[in-house]
């Protein structure tokens, strides 16, 4: 039996959703003060927690932090007034999993409540599979562990016929993933077709995902099927999600209900069978708050959410994907590179890669078309990587004469050994804290502040 705890002070509310989780066969305890949930969260430990943000004789951010800092953090969905809701945004950014804007209908807390245990359902068994390490899976190269974290939950959501929902930054590969799931899964034999939503004029996008007919609109001069139907039986792999405009987002809401096509211009109706992959570099909760995205579209999507991490945080991830790079462009360009030498690999690692894996692709082809030889050195590299010829300066330290290049930015070697630390956590950033002995909301600050890398390697150039 499901648990699930309710911590809600109003009663008409908090009878009627213990009503209807119960219905529908969770098992409900209910606390309507925070201190009477932190109790109940010091003696049992639910498989949901429902969390109204504002209580009588505490904020539920408070609540959603204490967890955290006492280890006992559990899925955790908040409720909040629409108003506030980026007080909702916030407590994601505590840890909380997803968020109800009041007044919602009964059945958005079901599919909530239903969707948020599937994860945790799928977290508990990735984290239970031991399987081979891979080096390279479905397109993807790397065997950090953050990485062997996200092939596992590629091949345990592949199985699944629900909506996939890529996060992550420009760069690393949300495309790929989406390929790799679609690989994995038991649609592999069938059509895999990708749309970038950013990529298409916005009075396109409907035609291009729903197709048109003959003389449905200006330049309509032939019948077209459209990316769905081209799918059917197979993956629609929507790219860029939260550029489509908020009309279209209706339609394909409608769309996601009942996977019937109805091409623009005409009366006629087709059923497909997809699966739904979607994908953004932004945060869609963001984009939710800000009006930009419709909410129950994104209940709609947001069911199996995966995060890719930026290349910064893959460890030694950087220089296998080069030397992978180097080799396929070495033998593309009849050149003969083998491998980079240790200065290079170690300018490559030390890079903050502000866009990930394809500025290094980009990076590496440059590298092969301009140069040849069997090891790639530092001075074929970009001079903001790791090939200035600056004059060496020598500073003094206990042991002897160092030179300026022994010598890191202070806010790189803090944010080497705090990425480290989240790493060797396999992505958990409570434990790392821990370990750290820090808040966990510090990691968070601080990483948020290391997002732009570009204008700290321009202000570290500068101090130089």
């Amino acid at each position: 039996m499901t648990d699930i705890l309710l911590i809600e002070d109003t009663a008409i509310l908090s009878e009627l959703y213990t009503k209807a989780l119960e219905s529908a066969g969770y098992t409900v305890t209910l606390a309507e003060t925070g201190l009477d949930g932190r109790r109940c969260l010091e003696t049992t430990r639910p498989d949901l927690v429902l969390l109204d943000l504002h209580l009588p004789d505490m904020n539920g951010i408070d609540l959603l932090r204490w967890l955290k800092q006492t280890g006992r953090m559990t899925s955790v969905v908040v409720i909040t007034a629409y108003s506030s809701i980026n007080v909702a945004v916030e407590a994601m950014r505590e840890g909380a999993l997803d968020f109800l804007a009041k007044p919602f209908p009964l059945e958005r807390l079901l599919v909530t409540a239903r969707t948020t245990l599937e994860l945790r359902r799928l977290s508990s068994e990735v984290a239970r599979l031991n399987g081979e390490k891979h080096r390279r899976f479905h397109g993807f190269t790397g065997s950090s562990p953050v990485m062997q974290a996200l092939y596992r939950s590629i091949e345990t959501v592949s199985s699944s016929r629900a909506p996939v929902f890529i996060t992550g930054q420009s760069g690393t590969g949300k495309e790929v993933c989406a390929e790799a799931i679609h690989a994995s899964g038991d649609r592999r034999d069938k059509p895999f077709i990708a749309l970038n939503c950013a990529a298409i004029p916005r009075d396109l996008v409907e035609s291009e995902i729903f197709g048109h007919v003959r003389g449905a609109f200006s330049g309509a001069t032939v019948d077209r099927e459209g990316a769905a139907r081209m799918a059917d039986g197979g993956t629609l792999f929507l790219d860029e999600i939260c550029e489509m405009d908020l009309a279209l987002q209706a339609k394909l809401l409608r769309f996601l209900q009942d996977h019937v096509v109805t091409p623009v211009g005409s009366n006629r109706s087709h059923k497909v069978n997809i699966r739904i992959i979607a994908a953004t570099n932004r945060t869609p909760a963001h984009e939710v708050s800000a009006g930009r995205f419709r909410e129950d579209l994104y209940y709609r999507l947001h069911v199996l959410p995966l995060c890719l991490p930026p290349l910064a945080q893959r460890g030694t991830d950087v220089v296998e994907i080069a030397t992978a790079f180097l080799k396929d462009y070495a033998r593309e360009e009849r050149k003969g590179f083998v491998r980079f030498s240790e200065e290079s690999e170690h300018a490559l690692s030390s890079y903050a890669w502000p866009g990930n894996v394809r500025e290094l692709q980009n990076v590496v082809r440059r590298l092969v078309a301009l140069h040849d030889g069997v090891y790639a050195t530092t001075d074929m590299l970009p001079p903001e990587i790791g090939a200035s010829e600056r004059a060496p300066v020598l500073v003094w330290s206990n042991d002897g004469p160092l030179r300026n290049e022994q010598i890191r930015p202070l806010w790189q070697v803090e944010k080497d050994a705090i990425e480290g630390a989240i790493t060797l956590c396999e992505g958990n950033i409570h434990r790392a804290a821990a370990l750290l002995e820090v808040s966990p909301s510090t990691i968070y600050r601080k990483r948020m502040s290391w997002s732009d890398s570009q204008t700290a390697d321009a202000v570290t150039a500068a101090l130089i």
